[in-house]
């Protein structure tokens, strides 16, 4: 007895000793451990802390860990809570079901793949494997590349599976004939993944569904498993992730989801904001807590943040406020062109760093499509600035890597037909692009998998001697390796299986810089593995291969580099640096819109806005360029809507001086001088921040307007109403424009 009441005692003290560190709503939040609850967590307001501590709560009032789901969107945030969470209570958070969506239920799907006919060995395809696969369907279809291109094709499987829509329902609902393509090819693409005993990124989220619809007690065993649920980022979850979440909690309904939907970002990868708008409607008994303090940013930065924000509609109600500093102004920098906004952003750089004694990673420079960083690396390097991209070619999406991983894949899952028939020729081993199709033509006619027709190559006709011998050779290199795994620390098994093929030596032998990088990249695949084996002493190759296919830009990002950052907005989503600028807030680009927009787009693009403002710490620069190249054009854009929404106090505007502006005409004439057309001397093509956006004009086709920079057109077209009317203008100087009206300040002549 006395025993148990020092262990209570001990656990009390750990218990009040860590909730007395968060504040009032925080602590409500975490002790909230039963029923239905929803955390609604405005930027900084501490989101992480409150599911960290949520979950050392229920460890320390003893909920044995492995009845604890906490599901995040990176591994990053995943590593980082459990790290917080060991720090808080021991090693009790060991046993955590806790990491992405994708990977907890690729963990599920490991140990009940074999009731939907699946090995434990699955491969898991990436984007770039799905898109292979995609092209060669179509292929097999006869489905012209020019007609219909593989991405789109690709993309709208993806959007399919994550509505858990299936190739017959896809075709069932198909309206035109585009559609009926994509359920065609959809059906042999699921065919082709099935034989090739391999699962895309989104089969870890749809076959979960699948496996629990078709057998309820298997339900039932994982419901009572993890009797409490925990959702990150519940603003981004999808159809599917949703669907699986009221799935496994619907037993004990201990659900609770923290998010903000102010941060929804993420539709075009089927995220749905209408889950965390919902939610309270799907579960009328869930307690609703607010995080609206923010530690993170000045107040200035949050009253322009709460001002742009307060445009969106479609919302839930919070108030976000902060006890910090007043902090410095918001500054807007206006350039003459992305070379100049790559200058003045070294300038403001140089500038802070002497201020406030930063050191260079302090800062971060976010763009909403990665093409603007070609400016800002040339600003960078032509001032010996060091810079990291965040977001480029993927280490494990290079072509060296790739190669490897195929083989590591081929060697766990010989049916695994996408890697089988990269490495069937890599190294060169004689076994030509025609041998290989003769292969595949074999395999299709007498509906055999590739891995066995290659075991019976004697078989197949039309193949050389050659080619027959070289394939004999490579199933003995495979069956040789697939022999010393058990016999050799993972680790020493690869290096083994490199030296063999003769990759290293092969790049060496090239002398090229190139080959360098390629040679240090697989030096570098073979020492990751070898830190996952020394981190993951039972470790297996089906679990290194799970771990680098589902690695993402971030979590491979540290920021320890001593360098300025860049990265687009969407990846800079959780986050936050001393110094951010957000470049190319223009028409156009931040909103970003081709010939379409509607109210929904634009409030998504205004929450990627409030995403980078709530990014920063200290002081917040804000850019945009009176002309830019785009898609190869000279354009000259007006600048966003989101400047004038977030005008007001605390913001202030640096124009363009007397003499940079005359230099800013003299390079248009020049331009269009070369285009063979006469030029008037341009006026300040900025409307005034003191004035609304134009809301109602009368315009009509052939009307004559006057335009800020464009000067005196034409309407030759009038397309949509309201806030997304655009008119379609023929000016005498600068030709054919398309302009939103609400914008474009167009006023009769």
């Amino acid at each position: 007895m006395k025993n148990f009441l020092h262990y209570t005692r001990f656990f009390y003290v750990v218990i009040m000793k860590f909730l007395q560190e968060l504040n009032p709503v925080q602590r409500q939040a975490v002790e909230a451990i039963d029923g239905p609850v929803m955390v609604i967590a405005g930027a900084g307001s501490g989101k992480t802390r409150v599911l960290t501590y949520r979950v050392a709560y229920l460890l320390t009032l003893g909920v044995p860990p492995e009845q604890i789901l906490a599901l995040t969107f990176t591994n990053k945030a995943a590593n980082e809570m459990k790290t917080r969470i060991q720090a808080l209570i021991g090693n009790e958070a060991r046993n955590l079901w806790m990491g992405t969506f994708h990977s907890m239920f690729a963990r599920v799907l490991r140990k009940e793949s074999m009731l939907l006919q699946y090995t434990r060995s699955f491969s898991i395809y990436d984007s770039d494997d799905s898109l292979s696969v995609v092209k060669r369907v179509m292929e097999k279809l006869n489905i012209s590349t020019q007609m219909l291109h593989p991405h789109i094709v690709r993309s709208r499987i993806s959007v399919a599976k994550n509505q858990y829509l299936t190739p017959a329902q896809v075709a069932q609902e198909a309206r035109e004939t585009i559609d009926n393509l994509v359920a065609e090819i959809y059906k042999e693409y699921e065919r082709q993944l099935n034989e090739s005993n391999a699962m895309d990124f989104d089969d870890l989220l749809v076959k979960p569904i699948v496996l629990f619809q078709r057998y309820p007690a298997l339900l039932e065993k994982y419901q009572h498993r993890f009797r409490y649920i925990l959702v990150d980022e519940f603003q981004d979850t999808n159809p599917a992730q949703y669907r699986m979440v009221q799935l496994l909690g619907a037993r004990y309904r201990n659900i609770a989801v923290v998010g903000d939907d102010a941060q929804s970002i993420y539709s075009f990868r089927g995220a749905d904001i209408q889950n965390i708008l919902n939610f309270e409607k799907d579960y009328s008994d869930c307690r609703v807590f607010r995080l609206e303090q923010n530690y993170r940013s000045t107040k200035t930065i949050i009253s322009v943040a709460d001002r742009l924000i307060r445009y969106n509609v479609h919302q839930l109600k919070k108030e976000l406020w902060t006890d910090n500093a007043e902090g410095d102004p918001v500054t807007v920098l206006e350039c003459s062109d992305e070379k100049d906004e790559g200058v003045q952003i070294v300038r403001a750089i140089q500038k802070e760093l002497h201020r406030r004694k930063l050191d260079l990673k302090d800062f971060v420079v976010l763009y909403r499509t990665n093409a603007q960083s070609r400016a800002l690396e040339d600003a960078f390097r032509r001032n010996g600035i060091p810079y990291e991209i965040v977001g480029g070619i993927r280490f494990y999406e290079r072509k060296e890597i790739k190669d490897l991983l195929a083989y590591f894949r081929v060697l766990t899952n010989p049916y695994d037909e996408e890697s089988l028939l990269r490495i069937i020729n890599y190294p060169p081993r004689g076994i030509g692009d025609a041998s290989v199709e003769h292969i595949r033509r074999f395999a299709e006619k007498h509906s055999l998998k590739l891995y066995d027709v290659l075991c019976q190559i004697d078989s197949v006709p039309d193949i050389t001697d050659r080619a027959k011998q070289s394939i004999t050779l490579f199933l003995s290199f495979l069956k040789k390796y697939d022999g010393l795994r058990t016999s050799m620390s993972l680790s020493e098994w690869a290096r083994a299986l490199v030296d063999e093929l003769g990759i290293l030596k092969i790049f060496k032998e090239e002398q090229t810089l190139e080959a360098r990088n390629r040679w240090e990249n697989v030096q570098e695949l073979l020492s990751a593995l070898s830190e996952y084996t020394h981190d993951n002493p039972n470790t297996t190759l089906e679990d290194f291969l799970e771990e680098v296919a589902l690695v993402s830009d971030i979590d491979t990002w540290e920021g320890r580099r001593n360098a300025i950052t860049l990265m687009t907005l969407h990846a800079s989503k959780g986050l936050e640096f001393p110094v951010v600028f957000i470049a190319g807030l223009e028409e156009g680009l931040l909103p970003f819109y081709t010939s379409t927009v509607d109210t929904f787009d634009i409030e998504e693009e205004r929450r990627l806005f409030y995403v980078g403002i709530t990014r920063a710490e200290l002081k917040l620069y804000l850019t945009y360029t009176r002309l830019r190249y785009r898609y190869g054009d000279v354009t000259y854009p007006q600048h966003s809507r989101f400047l004038s929404e977030i005008h007001g106090e605390r913001v202030e505007y640096r124009r363009l001086s007397h003499v940079q502006r005359k230099g800013f005409q003299n390079v248009v004439q020049q331009k269009h001088a070369q285009q063979g057309r006469n030029i008037f001397e341009c006026v300040d093509p900025i409307p005034s921040y003191e004035h609304e956006p134009q809301r109602a004009v009368t315009l009509k086709r052939g009307v004559c307007v006057q335009h800020d920079v464009f000067g005196v057109g034409k309407v030759l077209a009038i397309d949509g109403k309201g806030e997304s009317q655009k008119a379609i203008v023929e000016f005498e100087h600068f030709g054919r424009k398309q302009l939103l009206v609400r914008y474009a300040n167009l006023k009769p002549v």
